[in-house]
């Protein structure tokens, strides 16, 4: 039986905390950006957590 391989995509996109929480990078963050107001690139421009509804999908994708 052949190995089971983690979605390559996701391994680039998504970080495992220490806690074992997935953290994220914020999207609207690659053009567009003169219109949005100095405190509206501020809260982009740092990760969050995945949404506790995608955790399971992605952890799978993941093979964690």
């Amino acid at each position: 039986m052949s190995k089971v391989k983690s979605h390559s995509g996701i391994k680039k996109r998504i970080k495992v905390t220490g806690s074992g929480k997935l953290k994220r990078r914020r999207t609207g963050t690659q053009h567009l950006l003169r219109k949005k107001s100095k405190k509206a690139k501020l809260k982009l421009s740092h990760p969050t957590l995945v949404a506790k509804v995608d955790v399971p999908r992605l952890k799978k994708l993941m093979n964690i």
